[in-house]
């Protein structure tokens, strides 16, 4: 049977909402830190400051919405709703993939949101292992008009494709193809992982390939070969992917391995995004604190989003009421104070 673009969505869409797809035993490895409390901060609450800058957007709180989802009806409710809630707290966001509207164009608008977020950093989101099925920088392009975005995510999931029976399981060559976008679009180009992380060795060719930010996406958040298990249409292909439920690289450690290798080629241009089973305000202090410029979560925004855009934003007014109390307790003035010798300790 053809799974279509727009029912492989839905089918996404239900099953992170009602099935167990996190993680069975790997972790985050966040857990194996703790901040160092300073009883006597010398500060006022009110001095502490979340806001930072990026690709031209100031942000309120360094946090992303991680791409989700989009092309297909029930999708353009999730968008608006952490797009509203997006503009209220100033924070950015990233969309779904957007090769069903590119391909269907029935289905471009469930991905548009800037009517109702005009001010947010906004990011385009293409797979890049369609440049190995027709894509072009062309793609790139028409994906960012289509939701006048600041920026494009190129993602990477060589194990899901390999999980789904509809899977694009062709990765040759792909680096070439990543650079030539880098070099013609006028516009940063993220890459991310979609939750088994980015190890240092394809960072370092990464950055060498021109991309502007790497969002490692590590393990310990949701598996999408668990999701894959769940839409699985035979019991081998179940096995199959059940036989890949905790692989990955945990976010702490490519966290790390990302940031040792853009201190080694001297390119603190190069952002660095940390997403992959963020559930907390002190987990984005954490990973502020290993490094990264922007945290994202969707996991915890798609559950409010189902709910209402006020739900939404009152999950990221939380999460950075709990990031402002872990700077004050740590002394930290700023995001990037976060980073100073001795406020994150290991426990490991």
């Amino acid at each position: 049977m053809i799974v279509t673009i727009d029912q492989r969505k839905v089918d996404h869409i239900r099953i992170n909402l009602e099935e167990d797809v996190t993680f069975p035993r790997t972790t985050t490895g966040l857990e194996r830190f703790r901040f160092e409390h300073q009883a006597l901060p010398e500060l006022h609450l009110d001095d502490i400051r979340t806001d930072v800058e990026l690709f031209g957007r100031r942000l309120k709180t360094p946090l992303l919405i991680s791409s989700m989802t989009g092309g297909a009806e029930e999708a353009r409710r999730i968008n608006h709703n952490l797009a509203v809630a997006a503009q209220a707290q100033r924070v950015a966001m990233g969309v779904g993939s957007q090769r069903a509207g590119l391909e269907q164009d029935a289905t471009s608008d469930t991905f548009r949101v800037r009517h109702v977020a005009p001010d947010i950093l906004l990011m385009a989101n293409l797979g890049a292992v369609q440049f190995n099925y027709g894509y072009t920088v062309d793609e790139c392009r028409r994906a960012m008009e289509m939701i006048e975005a600041d920026a494009l995510i190129l993602h990477l999931n060589p194990l899901q494709e390999a999980l789904q029976p509809e899977g694009d399981v062709d990765w040759r060559n792909l680096l070439t193809r990543i650079e030539e976008v880098c070099t013609r679009l006028d516009a940063p180009v993220v890459v991310k992982e979609v939750g088994w992380g980015i190890s240092g060795p394809l960072a370092r060719r990464l950055i060498d390939a021109g991309v502007q930010a790497i969002d490692v996406a590590g393990a310990g958040g949701t598996s999408w070969s668990q999701v894959e298990m769940h839409r699985a249409p035979t019991e081998r292909l179940r096995r199959l992917a059940a036989a890949f439920a905790d692989w990955g690289i945990p976010t702490a450690e490519s966290l790390a391995a990302v940031r040792a290798v853009r201190e080694e080629v001297n390119r603190p241009d190069v952002r660095l995004f940390a997403s992959g089973g963020i559930r907390t305000g002190q987990d984005i202090a954490k990973c502020l604190a290993l490094g990264a410029d922007l945290a994202g979560l969707a996991s915890p925004f798609l559950r409010a989003a189902v709910e209402s855009a006020d739900a939404v934003a009152e999950e990221m007014a939380l999460l950075t009421d709990e990031l402002r109390i872990a700077m004050f307790c740590t002394a930290s003035r700023t995001p990037a104070d976060l980073r100073r010798p001795g406020i994150l300790v290991s426990v490991s």
